[in-house]
């Protein structure tokens, strides 16, 4: 097998790799110092809908992570790059919050419940059943039915929430239509997201902390992929799936040297 090319550009998942529970990860003010002084384009991406860059931004900040609202790329974001390269100018029936709803509206979309183009389901903490009734009612009348991320469940202090995945399975339960997932695993997500800083897959890597999203989206666009411990993925399952991430390390601590 060919030596990969050095690698110049970095994505790297947040949650799980450089925040635990709204704490920062040890190593990951390191990383994110050495990677803004190298100069080299990077992308902190997460597939939670619920927030604006701009918002996660700021919630970095507060925790002492210094991330460039540039530099981070969403879900919705990599949702809305879809739809404006589908249907440039159209509309859309949205379940979610700002992050999403904002996204849409960068790209000159319109939202509505009247015979939009589009469903669109991201993640929020209210969904509401007349919400889903809609949705519902909307897809079976010919709307096309998008998901910005397929996580069944997300995290809480309390314990996991259901998420976008499990909303995403009522509404098929009761359409028959399967969504289009644009954000990981799905490489879309990593593809518009390099497209965005100009980078190449060839020489990008992609550092997350599961097997089943992070390292399948990052091998399908065709990078290098490095698995942190400090995550959802635990050293005693990486065997059980039929891929390998290209490297497996503690901590993004371990990666810093690497830039």
């Amino acid at each position: 097998m060919a030596d990969r090319k050095p690698i110049e550009s970095w994505l790297t998942d947040m949650d799980g790799v450089l925040i635990h529970e709204g704490v920062p990860i040890p190593g990951a003010d390191a990383f994110l110092k050495r990677l803004r002084e190298s100069g080299k384009p990077f992308l902190v991406l997460t597939n939670n809908s619920i927030y604006t860059p701009r918002d996660l931004h700021a919630r970095l900040r507060r925790m002492g992570l210094e991330v460039p609202i540039d530099s981070i790329w969403t879900s919705a974001l990599a949702t809305a790059q879809f739809l404006e390269d589908q249907r440039p100018g159209g509309s859309a029936y949205v379940i979610g919050e700002a992050g999403l709803t904002t996204a849409l509206h960068d790209i000159g979309y319109i939202l509505t419940d009247h015979d939009p183009d589009y469903v669109v389901l991201g993640e929020t903490r209210t969904y509401s059943f007349e919400a889903m009734t809609k949705a519902v009612r909307l897809i079976n009348a010919g709307a096309r039915f998008i998901c910005t991320n397929p996580d069944e469940t997300g995290p809480s202090a309390e314990g996991p929430l259901p998420a976008t995945g499990a909303v995403a399975a009522l509404i098929t339960k009761a359409t028959g239509k399967q969504p289009y997932f644009a954000g990981k695993p799905n490489p879309l997500m990593m593809r518009t997201g390099l497209n965005a800083i100009g980078a190449h897959s060839e020489t990008s890597a992609m550092i997350g902390d599961r097997m089943d999203t992070d390292v399948l989206a990052g091998m399908e666009a065709g990078m290098q992929t490095f698995l942190v411990l400090t995550g959802l993925t635990r050293p005693e399952q990486v065997e059980d799936f039929p891929y390998r991430p290209s490297q497996v390390v503690d901590s993004i601590a371990d990666l810093v040297a690497r830039v």
